[in-house]
């Protein structure tokens, strides 16, 4: 075999960056008088860094910002929005912006962008009797969802981005989702909303009487001569207005003509402002309506052999009265079989047995108050489905489901449709633009035959997937927006659909707002009605201050609407990157923006640094802009000799990247869970290398990457090393000099020792080469690393205790250094030698076949992960995490696990607290565990945690301290006090050392848990 080969950078030295971080000067005079005023408690932001990564959201387009305003206080709105409207600042324009997951460019612009996501993210009382909740713009979605559920309510517009996008988003693009032809669009659950107005005044929206409209229209005052407006400017116009939009589920989303003023003269203007994108006012609090939680669910998974049959099929369907249909391409169910979460479905859709090729999929949804309830439906079309084979568009098959776990899974594909089609391979990616079409159901499926007939002919591929019960389906094509023919598709392609849609009585948006897609708003709303639209944007926002640019202008401004090919877009940015750079730096380009890294749950991994922070420059989107941006000016040059700049440009760019990588915990919790695979560690490994080629290293870093090597150096005389490093001043000196802290102690009783006790000597190839296969099937090696090794060597000794009672011969290696400390901190050529010297050592040593395991997570998948992704042409073997290899023996029947008698155990089961890069490399973590304390007779509950704080040798660095503690406050503090370290089971070394640093105990392994209780 010829020697593995390593990955190499590409970038000799690194030359100093300078991009223009200069300001306008009108800017700089609101934000300066923003400041000195002293009224405004929130965050002002005009660094380069912030408004760089407020450039993006989950569309083609990037466009830079003058800078980001966080609000503290609702009030901050007011204060903003007061001073916007001086005449002093009649130019200043201004954009929100919520979760930025936006798919259309809603909340960009190059203006000053209100961030409400921070700090306005408070739920504000609840009224259960009358079914109201009050809220910040900020709360996320599913944040809301889970405080209420406790009281039995729920927040129906369903979005797959329920985990980042804030409602104040849901209002500004009035979102809906799964269930929308039951329970509709956010604005039908807006029971009253506080708006700020241009000149700071609040505008409050509900629905009224036409009584009580009329009284608030003879107000003389600016909320009076609004609602004397808009009525003026609809009501003559209703008619016009109902002949021109079809009675669509998926209607009206912004400036709502429709809905906002009625027949008999009632008004909500909530209905204009929802879906408006801000270009009326900034939300700053809503009064929601809220429904009971339905108490029982089922589902019928049908599968066709054609897309066009699952569609036709629909209207059968419907008949049935389910809460959903949401219908999946091939295409997207291809790609979810290699989803973390497809161990779950199992056997579920019925495709494994089938004779006939699965095409598509519709899933039906029923609620009900009782089991009973669901059951009569789930029967009902069962009978029909039965009894109805030879129907048009007939489905191959269905399955029926009522356990909620394999619920959540099918719908957890759904949500994830998205994300799928963006992990696709090559240069062209699934790219949001006519994703959110809906046209009467009746039309829908000839309306995608005409679409895909469409795609087909720009020889474009595409995913499919969505509501379409309700005729909106997701339609994402793939294309390469680093191409300039890619970029010229998308206006062909826009405009052929803009016109298709609505020669079927349809709209282009219909669920993800219009963003710059506004500029088709006068095709749907014809001249005229354009018209009043831009007479309603005068009345509220007479200078176009307000998300300019955007659906509408005043009337009396000649402001123009930035068409779809007319902002900047992300596409025109990368392709200035060199090739070689790009494809060193891949992920930084392929982050979509999508934004899973926001999530709001704090016992979810990702992203610890963003969770701790809240700051967007700190999470895995945020670091990848940075990279991005980063290769972009290497590939183009700045220029730092330009006097004119030579104060504001006077920091290196790459100090802000090295910024924002410091704070990364090497965890990859992104390179598991984020959709498109964007792994953060990976490319921070590589910016360091480059980045050390101009810049010292800090100290810590060559010591935290000989770690490895001086363990065992050490551990000739721990007692020794472990009292010189408690000894005053050593500690201050490490923490002062060094950089590191509260290290953790050499283990004084040594592994080798141990081992002889055990009846295991010194390894030889040679014995394991002479087992017969009957032997070696019944033998394991255990890799030793340099945490079980040299600081925790019970958990080892544990392992081989486990091992030999289970009838296993063990055999250990001699200790090698991994090297993930080093990839960590980018001595990557370091790394790339001690990967090469490992890969021949095992190599060797597993053609024996016996199998080989790891007991540190962390270490055992750098094997697999690390070594893969920086050495081509590497030996064929693999490191099992110990719980895999177990789990494997008992389920293929080779280890019949003997049953523990422990009634201690029955009652209060232990709890497994998994490391976050196991559980997200190996989402299945804690089921394998559970199975395997099944075999054994025990039970084990499995918490959901975020990070502890630690992640390796990240709590140790001096710089991490104070994010370390607030990390382990933030999940895991809750989680040990209710369980109490006695029942803890804590897999990661970093995780257990956390726990004695904050609690005083160190928990168990859960081998460790084991061992004890298996007798000889």
């Amino acid at each position: 075999m010829p020697a593995a080969t390593a990955a190499k950078s590409v970038i000799a030295k690194l030359p100093r960056l300078t991009p223009d971080r200069s300001l306008d000067s009108l800017t700089l005079s609101f934000l300066k008088t923003l400041e000195s005023e002293g009224k405004f408690s929130g965050e002002i932001h005009a660094d380069f860094p912030t408004r760089l990564i407020h450039a993006t959201d989950n569309s083609v387009y990037q466009v830079m910002p003058r800078a980001v305003l966080q609000p503290r206080t609702r009030d901050d709105i007011n204060i903003v929005m007061e001073m916007a409207g001086r005449e002093k600042f009649s130019e200043v324009k201004i954009t929100p912006r919520g979760g930025g997951t936006g798919t259309n460019g809603q909340s960009l612009n190059n203006t000053i962008i209100l961030d409400t996501s921070k700090y306005l993210n408070n739920i504000l009382g609840f009224d259960a009797e009358k079914g109201l909740v009050h809220v910040e713009p900020g709360v996320v979605l599913d944040q809301l969802n889970a405080w209420l559920k406790p009281h039995g309510y729920f927040f129906p517009p369903a979005v797959s981005t329920a985990s980042r996008a804030t409602v104040g988003g849901m209002i500004g693009s009035d979102s809906s989702g799964k269930g929308s032809r039951i329970y509709g669009k956010t604005s039908h659950y807006i029971h009253d909303m506080t708006t700020v107005l241009i000149d700071g005044t609040d505008f409050r929206t509900s629905a009224l009487s036409a009584d009580k409209a009329k009284e608030i229209m003879s107000r003389d005052d600016r909320v009076g001569a609004l609602y004397r407006k808009v009525h003026d400017e609809i009501a003559p116009r209703r008619d016009q207005i109902n002949a021109t939009f079809p009675q669509m589920n998926r209607g009206l989303t912004g400036y709502n003509l429709k809905e906002a003023v009625s027949d008999q003269g009632d008004m909500n203007l909530s209905f204009l402002i929802a879906g408006a994108e801000g270009s009326l006012g900034m939300v700053k609090e809503i009064t929601f309506r809220v429904i009971p939680l339905p108490k029982h669910k089922a589902i019928t998974v049908v599968r066709y052999d054609s897309f066009d049959s699952a569609l036709r099929h629909v209207q059968a369907l419907v008949k049935f009265d389910p809460v959903a249909i949401e219908s999946i391409d091939d295409k997207v169910m291809k790609l979810a079989e290699q989803d973390e979460s497809w161990h779950m479905l199992g056997k579920l859709l019925g495709t494994e047995n089938s004779t006939v090729a699965t095409r598509g999929f519709n899933v039906v949804e029923f609620v009900g108050e009782t089991p009973e309830e669901v059951a009569a439906k789930q029967d009902e079309l069962r009978a029909w489905l039965d009894g109805n084979p030879d129907t048009a568009y007939a489905p191959i098959g269905f399955v029926q489901a009522t356990d909620p776990g394999q619920i959540a899974a099918i719908w957890s594909i759904r949500a994830k449709s998205v994300g799928l089609l963006g992990n696709l391979e090559g240069k062209r990616r699934a790219t949001p633009f006519v994703e959110d079409t809906a046209v009467p159901p009746e039309n829908l499926a000839d309306f995608i035959a005409e679409f895909r007939a469409l795609l087909d002919a720009e020889g474009l591929d595409y995913g499919m997937f969505g509501h379409v019960d309700v005729g909106c389906l997701h339609v994402r094509p793939l294309l390469d927006m680093c191409d300039e023919e890619d970029e010229a598709r998308l206006r062909r392609v826009s405009d052929a659909v803009a016109e298709l849609t609505k020669r079927y009585n349809g709209l282009i948006w219909g669920e993800h707002g219009k963003g710059f897609r506004g500029e088709y708003s006068p095709i749907y709303f014809g001249p005229e009605l354009y018209d009043v639209l831009r007479r309603i944007k005068e009345a509220f926002d007479p200078e176009g201050q307000l998300n300019p640019g955007k659906i509408a202008s005043p009337y009396s401004k000649d402001i123009p609407i930035t068409a779809i090919d007319e902002a900047p877009m992300r596409g025109q940015l990368d392709r200035q990157i060199e090739d070689a750079l790009r494809d060193e730096y891949l992920n930084a380009t392929r982050c979509n923006g999508n934004g899973a890294c926001f999530n709001w749950d704090l016992m979810d991994a990702m992203c610890p640094s963003y969770k701790v922070t809240r700051s967007r420059v700190h999470s895995p989107k945020g670091r990848a802009g940075m990279l991005r941006e980063w290769i972009r000016q290497l590939s183009v040059g700045t220029d730092p000799m330009n006097q004119d700049l030579a104060v504001i440009n006077g920091r290196d760019f790459s100090h802000d990247v090295y910024e924002a990588m410091a704070g990364c915990l090497s965890c990859k919790a992104c390179a598991g869970q984020c959709p498109v695979k964007v792994d953060i560690p990976e490319m921070k490994s590589r910016f360091l290398e480059t980045y050390h080629t101009r810049y010292k290293r800090p100290v810590k870093d060559y010591v935290i990457a000989k770690l490895e090597y001086m363990a065992p150096l050490l551990a000739c005389a721990p007692g020794l090393f472990n009292a010189l490093q408690s000894i005053p001043p050593m500690p201050w000196i490490f923490k002062r000099f060094i950089g590191l802290t509260d290290l953790p102690k050499l283990d004084t009783r040594g592994l080798k020792s141990g081992l002889r006790a055990r009846g295991i000597g010194k390894f030889r190839q040679a014995d394991l080469d002479g087992l017969s296969a009957d032997e070696k099937a019944k033998s394991v090696i255990i890799l030793q690393d340099c945490f079980t090794t040299h600081y925790d060597t019970d958990v080892f000794l544990a392992h081989v205790d486990l091992l030999q009672r289970l009838g296993y011969r063990v055999f250990v290696p001699p200790y090698r250094a991994n090297g993930k400390a080093m990839h960590v901190k980018g001595f990557l050529k370091k790394f790339d030698y001690q990967a090469r010297q490992n890969d021949i050592v095992y190599g060797r040593i597993a053609k024996s076949g016996v199998a080989m395991v790891g007991i540190e997570a962390s270490v055992t998948l750098t094997y697999r992960q690390e070594y893969a992704q920086r050495l081509s042409d590497r030996p064929d073997y693999r490191v099992h995490l110990f719980h895999e290899w177990l789990a494997s023996e008992i389920n293929d029947g080779r280890l019949n696990a003997p049953k523990i008698d422990n009634a201690i155990n029955i009652d209060t089961p232990a709890s497994l607290f998994p490391h976050c890069t196991e559980k997200t490399s190996i989402p299945d973590v804690g089921v394998k565990w559970q199975k395997i304390f099944e075999a054994f007779g025990l039970k084990l509950t499995a918490e959901k945690t975020g990070c502890c704080g630690m992640a390796g040798v990240y709590g140790h660095e001096t710089r991490h301290q104070e994010t370390s503690r607030a990390l382990y406050d933030l999940s895991w503090k809750k989680k040990v006090d209710a369980t109490g370290a006695e029942n803890m089971l804590v897999t990661g070394y970093s995780c257990r050392c956390q726990v004695k640093r904050y609690e005083g105990v160190k928990p168990q392994h859960p081998v460790q848990y084991l061992a004890k209780r298996i007798t000889n």
